[in-house]
């Protein structure tokens, strides 16, 4: 027993660092993906769609209330179908796909966001609400009708159409970011 400890040692010594490295290396990557595979459903964009859903369709947003840019709903829509195409692997459909998104733009206020020593507005802050209905054609549970907002500050003596072209974008993206990760990321 004593000369197998010994036989064993030197076989051990003799096994360089980096052959070591190696073994540790690999072994570390075929758990890793032991584990990816094993977890099911997985995404590296963050989504959390089922491997049957093949296809999305956007309706086009309506405009919903007073205010905003008359092309605001058309601007939305177009993001929100790049965005689903840029992140997930649906293709999209004019309509009737497996995920269906549709809604209209509820809210466009500019409301006081902070107020000064004088009881004046410091801020002005313009609010975007978007109302969407998200259908879920293999998956009913994951069914919404949810109001999504988002708003940008603005300086207080700057009027709201200095701000609007400025404002907009940001406050777009976060909407979209909100909607997706309602619908294809299920946060």
């Amino acid at each position: 027993m004593i000369n197998n400890l010994f036989k064993m040692a030197s076989v051990l010594k003799s096994i360089s660092a980096s052959s070591v490295a190696r073994v540790t290396l690999i072994f570390l990557i075929l758990n890793s993906s032991f584990f990816l595979s094993s977890c099911g459903i997985y995404s590296f964009s963050g989504t959390n769609l089922s491997p049957d859903l093949k296809t999305f369709s956007v309706i086009n947003f309506t405009m919903g209330t007073a205010g905003g840019p008359a092309n605001l709903p058309q601007r939305l829509t177009e993001q929100l179908k790049e965005y689903f195409q840029k992140n997930t692997s649906l293709t999209i459909l004019p309509s009737g796909g497996d995920l269906i998104l549709e809604g209209s733009i509820t809210g466009y206020d500019v409301t006081p966001a902070a107020t000064t020593a004088n009881d004046q507005a410091g801020l002005n802050r313009l609010n975007v609400t978007v109302q969407v209905r998200f259908t879920n054609g293999k998956d009913e549970t994951k069914n919404f009708d949810q109001s999504f907002t988002y708003y940008a500050d603005f300086p207080q003596e700057q009027t709201l159409d200095q701000n609007e072209a400025r404002l907009l974008p940001t406050i777009q993206e976060n909407l979209i970011q909100q909607i997706f990760n309602k619908s294809a990321a299920d946060w």
